[in-house]
């Protein structure tokens, strides 16, 4: 292999008040918990983003910039960053500064807005998205991610038509059809190119990392550099969550030591590190990858499809309801109400609500406020129906 190219998730949402309808104002803190998403920020800002930053700042000093990585950090987790986290902002700005790590553009909101019929939404929050990402960190990304790897051709063709030159996706046999993720692809209908996720060299640090169970336990910096080394293709795409150093994996697990070795080991063995900009300037497509409107495909449990938010009767009903929701709360006007809705399409209150078991389940309540995926659908409905009724107040009284 010719190159590796890091790829980093940043996001958290605002998670919801266990809902319960009163007299209090209809303003955002109605329905969500301020005080919990301010603890769960700060925790995992101590935990990871902080130390994670500091690394590979530490990284791009002592390799002389040859450490190179990208990262997307949602909307949601930008504005906690402006609310309770200025240190956690500045340090971002300090890795933008470096002019090695690459900042990607997605929804705002971490949503699931691409599964719209109408492109309306989504191409809102894009584009939301993109001016915080210039106004905060001064930069203009080339590259997209759609919300939790999310893609088809439809959503690849909307991104080629607002101007990337590149989309992630996940790295799924049944797209590949006995290909290798390990190449620059473009896909079908259009000439964005797509990078696709090495699943199981990601996952090797993202899951199994500290799982003593794993025949590959404990893992290296130097087993791991010898995998990508001896692995064919150009690029090797590992995309993962950034919280697998330090909160998904805890300090105490030796992430941060992985970390620290693995750019003396990759370079040893003449492996060089690239951004995704950086690797589609590099090397040409070798072939075309082609994904339904109706076989979207995503980097979520076992599936990697969208049965991660829309795999049950509940997590249907519930975004059926926000959706159909979309044409009446923009006539209203009031941003607020807006804002309040937007917020309800992220992902995350959806993945609360799976009733998927084993290790998958694990994975869909972790940070969950609910004690099931019942009790966070019935939440969630119950905040729906609150901000349905008031959304259909607004409009009368305009009549």
């Amino acid at each position: 292999m010719k190159s590796l190219c890091f790829y980093f998730e940043l996001h958290q949402p605002h998670r919801l008040k266990w809902f319960w309808p009163d007299k209090r104002s209809g303003g955002f803190e109605r329905y969500f918990d301020n005080d919990i998403n301010k603890d769960i920020f700060r925790r995992v800002s101590e935990k990871c983003y902080l130390p994670a930053n500091r690394t590979i700042l530490e990284l791009i000093d002592t390799t002389n910039g040859e450490f190179r990585a990208s990262m997307s950090i949602t909307g949601t987790l930008l504005s906690q960053c402006e609310s309770w986290g200025e240190d956690v902002l500045d340090s971002f700005r300090e890795l933008a500064d470096t002019g090695c790590v690459e900042f990607l553009d997605e929804t705002y909101y971490h949503s699931l807005a691409a599964l719209f019929e109408s492109r309306e939404e989504f191409i809102e929050e894009v584009r939301e998205h993109r001016r915080a990402i210039s106004q905060m960190l001064g930069v203009e990304p080339q590259v997209f991610r759609n919300t939790e790897l999310m893609y088809n051709n439809t959503i690849a063709g909307l991104a080629a038509e607002m101007g990337y030159k590149a989309i992630l996706t996940e790295g799924i046999e049944r797209v590949l059809e006995g290909r290798s993720p390990n190449h620059v692809y473009k896909a079908k209908g259009s000439d964005i190119a797509v990078l696709l996720r090495n699943y199981k060299l990601s996952d090797d640090i993202g899951y199994r990392f500290s799982s003593p169970w794993w025949e590959e336990y404990p893992l290296t910096a130097n087993k791991w550099a010898d995998w990508i080394s001896s692995s064919s293709g150009e690029t090797g795409n590992i995309f993962m969550d950034y919280e697998t150093f330090g909160e998904h994996q805890w300090t105490d697990t030796g992430i941060f030591e992985f970390l620290r070795a693995l750019p003396g080991e990759i370079t040893d063995r003449g492996v060089r590190f690239f951004t995704p900009s950086q690797t589609i300037k590099n090397y040409s497509p070798a072939g075309e990858i082609d994904v339904g409107e109706f076989s979207t495909i995503s980097w979520a449990d076992i599936e990697r499809d969208t049965s991660a938010w829309l795999g049950n009767d509940m997590q249907r009903r519930c975004f059926e309801e926000a959706k159909m929701l979309e044409p009446y709360v923009k006539a209203t006007g009031d941003k607020e109400l807006i804002k309040i809705w937007k917020h309800l399409l992220t992902s995350d209150h959806y993945y609360y609500m799976s009733t998927k078991w084993l290790g998958d389940g694990d994975v869909h309540s972790y940070f969950s406020i609910h004690s099931s995926p019942y009790d966070a659908a019935v939440n969630f409905m119950a905040v729906m129906m609150d901000l349905k009724e008031k959304v259909f107040r607004k409009l009368r009284k305009t009549e």
